[in-house]
């Protein structure tokens, strides 16, 4: 099993594409709730330089509220992570499939939410 679900934008730019990922979140009802810039940081921390890569948590907050319901501990998990990396020709998209995420977790009713969650992961990375 895949963990994360991926899209490819050949000959984008970087700044078009997070635009683009931004807005289909919130089209699915994700917000961001936390961004890390890996290329700063890395160059920050140890010097080192490397394409752009950023990190968006997104969080669902109505998908989020019934899994903390379910798992109170799943917040450990939470957001769902999102990554945009510059790549040769483009820039690549990879959401993690919560699916994958939480077959660690032994409650059926949690992966049924994770289920609904990558559906609505899935649409987003789509429309980008």
């Amino acid at each position: 099993m895949t963990y994360t679900i991926n899209r490819m934008f050949d000959g984008a730019t970087f700044e078009e594409v997070e635009a683009r990922t931004r807005a289909a979140l919130s089209d699915q009802g994700f917000g961001v709730l936390t961004e890390i810039d890996v290329t700063s940081t890395m160059k920050k921390k140890l010097n080192v330089e490397m394409q752009p890569y950023v990190i968006l948590g997104a969080c669902n907050p109505r998908m989020a509220h019934r899994a903390i319901e379910l798992e109170p501990h799943v917040g450990a998990m939470l957001p769902c992570n999102v990554i945009l990396r510059a790549v040769d020709g483009g820039v690549e998209v990879s959401a993690v499939d919560p699916v994958a995420s939480m077959q660690a977790i032994d409650n059926p009713e949690l992966h049924a939410v994770a289920s609904q969650v990558r559906d609505l992961m899935a649409k987003a990375v789509a429309a980008i």
